[in-house]
């Protein structure tokens, strides 16, 4: 509560310092709820899409027993620590992107050149923190339990494991790119079309294989996430090789 508190005074702070009137607020109009409404919906459409996904995820392995369910637990909380690393890079899609797509200084081949670094950089990344992600449960997994059944079920996903957050870094920084490109239609569409089918996949294979499938079902969301936002960014129609932005571009915000 105090450091929301404390990141809040300090941005305020900020923006005070560069021009902007951080305390100044006004009722939008209608065409400026709209032009908001298009930012946020697709954007929401997509952090929900994986928030429901993961909470799918949980809800199949809590309905497999204590074991189980505690060694999911350590799964996921590792994995989930682990992807924090690869956040960096969809924040650099997003800062550096929009002025080389949009900007004055237009170049989309110097964008096309950064997307390629931060790829690379994603799966050298990738690679590290499945390695690393990998071995300590597999290595000192009794850092985590000391109880031999829920290791067991730990080690049975490890494969799937390493396969789900290898990919994760280099997925991030596609999707950021296509934030930074203000392709919201489609990361939205296929996110949402990611969850629904990965809701079946998972249903199926939790169902037969258990833990297991539940691990292999989320390694295909990711797999699945990183090869269409890769397709999308290497079509001739993509927002890194179309020199037509009109579809991309959106209305700028009427400022106070």
């Amino acid at each position: 509560m105090v450091s929301q508190v404390v990141a809040s005074y300090m941005m305020i702070q900020n923006l005070n310092m560069k021009g902007y009137n951080a305390l100044a607020f006004s009722i939008p109009s209608g065409k400026e709820l709209l032009t908001i409404f298009g930012l946020a919906a697709p954007v929401f459409i997509t952090l929900m899409s994986k928030v429901a996904f993961y909470a799918l995820l949980i809800y199949f392995a809590t309905s497999m027993g204590t074991h189980t369910m505690a060694a999911h637990q350590v799964m996921v909380q590792t994995y989930l620590m682990c992807t924090v690393w690869g956040e960096p890079l969809s924040q650099t899609s997003q800062s550096f992107m929009p002025e080389l797509i949009y900007g004055v200084n237009r170049s989309l081949s110097k964008a096309r050149m950064l997307l390629r670094s931060l790829v690379i950089i994603g799966a050298i990344l990738g690679l590290l923190l499945g390695i690393i992600g990998t071995s300590v449960p597999w290595l000192f997994p009794n850092i985590f339990t000391p109880d031999r059944m829920v290791i067991q079920e730990m080690h049975k996903v490890l494969i799937p494991y390493f396969i789900a957050l290898a990919v994760t870094p280099p997925t991030v920084s596609l999707e950021g790119t296509l934030l930074a490109g203000r392709d919201l239609k489609f990361i939205s569409l296929s996110m949402s079309g990611c969850f629904c089918v990965g809701s079946l996949v998972l249903w199926a294979l939790s169902s037969r294989y258990g833990l297991l499938g539940c691990w292999f079902s989320l390694a295909l969301f990711q797999w699945a996430r990183f090869s269409m936002a890769l397709q999308r960014l290497l079509s001739p129609k993509g927002i890194l090789y179309s020199e037509d932005t009109e579809q991309y571009k959106l209305l700028k915000l009427r400022t106070a």
